[in-house]
């Protein structure tokens, strides 16, 4: 689900170039639910092996990731630990949205409409253990370094990118990271490069969010931003303040300033709310502010080429050819990555 704050934050466009010789920290449940969503066949299924095992996680974690070290960079993948029990709703909403994206699909299935199949089936997405075992089995493997995050993947993510010198940026595709008060955030970086639409064609770029500019733009500090996030709605209580966008919290957060008079200024429809959807915006405001995180010692582990072809190939049915191809652009990657830091000492 994610905050939808898109329309009123500044971003540039960045060039991977830029990148290169960075270490990023990646939120891992938000990019292997992109994977699965966006890697899939023409009818809306997932890719999968001979025994049926999804495994568009697999393939985006293995093609997409050695393009990214190709390009010179240093990747560290944060998983979701225990969720904060705020976030019960989310889960029961996603839920129900994919029982009825199922019906839909099985629907459109029998109508042969493989549009409305592509795009139902994109909805019918869940992580199981195995598959995020896996996951993390291939991503260590590629020599990428692997955190378990105490509660949120995005909170750690963001208080890894703040607490050490050598992290450049938070990497997800929603806004949360901003609210856990990441100092940058990537997106776009693992989606395909280029992405087909209705007139063709076009070039897809990673995008970069600093938390200083957002903040300057928008005349407002951390903890007007987060409460600017709750009247939007966050994953904590995802309906929001019904009626009021991201422009309209924007105008509340700037003219009661304070949280507490913030949310005084909309306690009459907070309250109007179904019982089910109220929240408490302090609990949620402190979730945001000291939220469950660990430090972690990066160390990046040789490329396991064995343990690779053994995942994709020997488990999953990936073509061996194929696979090599991408090990020999691994190997290369590293070889550089391994002449660069040979370099510090001379």
């Amino acid at each position: 689900m994610g905050l939808n704050i898109r329309d009123i934050i500044p971003r540039k466009e960045l060039e991977f170039v830029a990148l290169k010789g960075k270490t990023v920290v990646v939120d891992a449940f938000n990019i292997l639910y992109q994977f699965l969503s966006t890697i899939r066949q023409a009818d809306g299924t997932p890719l999968m092996d001979d025994k049926k095992r999804i495994t568009s996680h697999l393939s985006g974690i293995f093609y997409r990731n050695v393009s990214l070290l190709s390009e010179g960079l240093k990747l560290v993948y944060v998983f979701d630990g225990e969720p904060p029990a705020l976030k019960g709703k989310t889960r029961e909403g996603r839920e129900k949205g994919r029982e009825l994206a199922n019906e839909r699909f099985e629907d459109a299935e029998q109508r042969e409409d493989f549009e409305s199949m592509r795009r139902y089936g994109s909805q019918l997405i869940r992580l199981n253990d195995e598959m995020i075992k896996e996951s993390k089995e291939l991503l260590e493997a590629m020599g990428i370094f692997v955190v378990q995050a105490p509660s949120e993947g995005e909170a750690e993510a963001a208080y890894l990118c703040k607490i050490k010198e050598e992290v450049y940026s938070s990497v997800s595709q929603d806004y949360d990271s901003l609210l856990f008060g990441a100092p940058r955030l990537i997106q776009n970086l693992t989606l395909s490069r280029r992405r087909k639409t209705f007139s063709g064609y076009v070039e897809v770029k990673p995008e970069i969010i600093e938390l200083e500019d957002v903040l300057n733009k928008l005349a407002i500090n951390l903890d007007q931003l987060i409460c600017l996030g709750i009247l939007v709605g966050t994953d904590y209580n995802p309906k929001g303040i019904p009626g009021i966008g991201q422009k309209r919290a924007l105008d509340i957060v700037r003219k009661y300033q304070q949280p507490v008079l913030i949310f005084q200024s909309v306690a009459e429809q907070l309250m109007s709310l179904p019982e089910e959807d109220r929240f408490d915006w302090q609990e949620i405001f402190q979730l945001f502010h000291k939220p469950a995180v660990v430090d972690a010692e990066f160390e990046f582990k040789k490329i396991d080429e064995e343990k690779i072809k053994e995942i994709l190939v020997e488990r999953h049915d990936f073509s061996e050819e194929r696979v090599d191809k991408q090990l020999d652009k691994l190997r290369v990657a590293g070889e550089k990555a391994k002449q660069k830091d040979l370099g510090k000492w001379f």
